[in-house]
């Protein structure tokens, strides 16, 4: 062999190994869920007297979704005299009549029920609920955000928590309202599914840090203020304060069988800009919050999770490379006969990729759902998970150069089952380059397909064809997108659109 064909073998050996290390890391999860499933937590006792619960909605720009929101607020089963609620509105658009006239319809009905306007978008998120946070009344403050229709016992389920004086926050579990819209949709309530039931299960209960997540949740307000209030200079605010609470020592709760039902992004483009800003605030937080964490006196399993939490998203960052890099070493293996080492990979993809199947297989047995109505989206989930690597891996990269973005919203249309996101196009996400480079290696994979299908190398063939399939699909899925929103520029607005319910 050559010192390059050398060098690339050995390079995608490295790459392949390191990914086999996170990939693993989700066999370590479902160990540890299954291990403490059991350790269900319950309160510790009841409030005589129901302590006040503020509510905080931080709105920007959710015109089609925002009267459902406040609607389901306003519904929850919780002493009137006790309740506020926090309408924190960013907006820029036609929200803020209607959010203002929803609230004013509830506070004529009885509802202490507030409308809070920003007009600088000062810290995003953070900002909004750190400025509610100066006006609030309430002991304790609960987060929901536009898209979630909160059931009315959820106050009454988590609130009886906090009479243990050391829990800080209290998180349930997403549910979906729109899962079965498409099969992007399906493919992202499985893997919140086994973010939510086995990653926080497996985290809470075996003593591990485990985050609130933006929305669904309940604060001690003292727990904020002791861990250095809401930050906004990561663009996961909610993963940083969780963070920073439980190393002041707060105990956090994650309840399962509690759920709040949100609406998925049901559009490829607003789905990576989620994901975009998911991963790149998890790397800010590694970055700021990982040294305290590893001179801390934390147990070093906590840390040990802590590091592999916080630095997952690193492994769509080497899928880049690993994509480059496997069709090459195929051919030069290949060209000196040594077709039989090839199946030498199968360990570490094994350990890479099919660790995906095993996590997503339990998250769906345990939520009890109809085994193969689930189980047959995992080929479309792992070839989505590929397909994602370049729009993650920027996101990764710009965390790491420090490259500083606003708080991207996610559009949230409120469309149902049956009704098409298109007709509802008054908000956008930027088109970039990155459908070029998803196409290019779409393209690239195909190429490798046909060379491979040509000379019968079949045991490189399903994994190829799994790159191939998910770099294609989100490619084309995100250019489709890009050319119909810039066709609609061209074309007349339609006009909006806005339920009431």
């Amino acid at each position: 062999m050559s010192p390059f064909e050398i060098a690339v073998v050995v390079a995608y050996g490295l790459v392949l190994l390191v990914l086999s290390v996170y990939g693993s890391h989700r066999y370590f999860m479902a160990y540890l869920y299954y291990r403490h499933k059991y350790n269900v937590p319950v309160p510790q006792a009841r409030f005589e007297a129901m302590p006040r619960v503020t509510v905080q909605l931080p709105v920007f720009n959710e015109m089609y979704v925002v009267e459902r929101l406040i609607g389901s607020v306003c519904a929850l089963d919780y002493p009137r005299e006790l309740l506020e609620i926090q309408v924190l509105d960013d907006s820029t658009d036609e929200t803020t009549g209607i959010a203002r006239r929803c609230v004013e319809s509830w506070r004529a009905k009885g509802l202490d029920i507030h409308y809070i306007h920003r007009s600088n978008r000062q810290g995003f998120k953070a900002g909004a609920l750190e400025n509610g946070l100066a006006l609030a009344r309430g002991e304790f403050v609960a987060v929901f955000d536009a898209d979630f229709v909160p059931t009315p016992d959820f106050l009454k389920r988590t609130v009886h928590f906090f009479t243990d004086d050391r829990v800080g926050m209290v998180q349930v579990r997403w549910e979906h309202l729109n899962r079965g819209y498409s099969s992007l949709t399906q493919v992202q309530s499985i893997l919140l599914d086994g973010h939510f039931v086995i990653e926080h299960t497996a985290r809470n209960r075996s003593g591990r840090f485990f985050n609130f997540n933006g929305t669904a949740g309940i604060w001690r307000r003292a727990t904020i203020g002791s861990a250095g209030g809401w930050q906004h200079d990561t663009l996961t605010e909610d993963l940083d304060l969780s963070y920073r609470a439980q190393l002041k020592g707060w105990k956090f709760v994650f309840l399962p069988e509690v759920v709040a039902p949100a609406e998925i992004p049901v559009q490829m483009s607003a789905f990576k800009s989620q994901q975009h800003r998911w991963a790149k605030g998890s790397i800010q937080t590694a970055m700021k919050l990982l040294p305290r964490i590893f001179r801390s006196d934390l147990h070093r399993d906590v840390k040990k999770e802590a590091f592999f939490h916080l630095t997952a998203n690193v492994a769509y960052l080497l899928m880049i490379p690993l994509a480059v890099l496997m069709p090459i070493t195929v051919v030069v293996r290949v060209s000196h006969g040594w077709i039989e080492v090839l199946l030498l990979d199968l360990p570490f993809f094994a350990a890479a990729t099919m660790s995906v199947c095993v996590f997503y297989v339990a998250s769906q047995r345990e939520i009890r759902a109809t085994p193969w109505q689930r189980i047959k989206y995992l080929p479309f989930l792992m070839a989505l998970g590929i397909g994602m690597s370049v729009n993650q891996a920027r996101a990764v990269i710009e965390a790491l150069l420090g490259h500083q973005t606003g708080f991207t919203r996610t559009p949230k249309l409120g469309v149902k089952v049956g009704e098409t996101a298109s007709a509802r196009r008054r908000y956008r996400v930027a088109v970039s380059f990155q459908p070029v480079l998803e196409l290019t290696l779409a393209a690239y994979f195909t190429l490798a397909v046909i060379w491979v299908a040509d000379r019968g190398v079949w045991y490189s063939l399903p994994f190829l064809v799994l790159f191939q399939a998910g770099f294609a699909y989100v490619g084309l899925m995100s250019a489709v997108e890009g050319l119909r929103d810039a066709w609609g520029r061209l074309a007349p607005a339609a006009p909006p659109v806005v339920d009431a319910e």
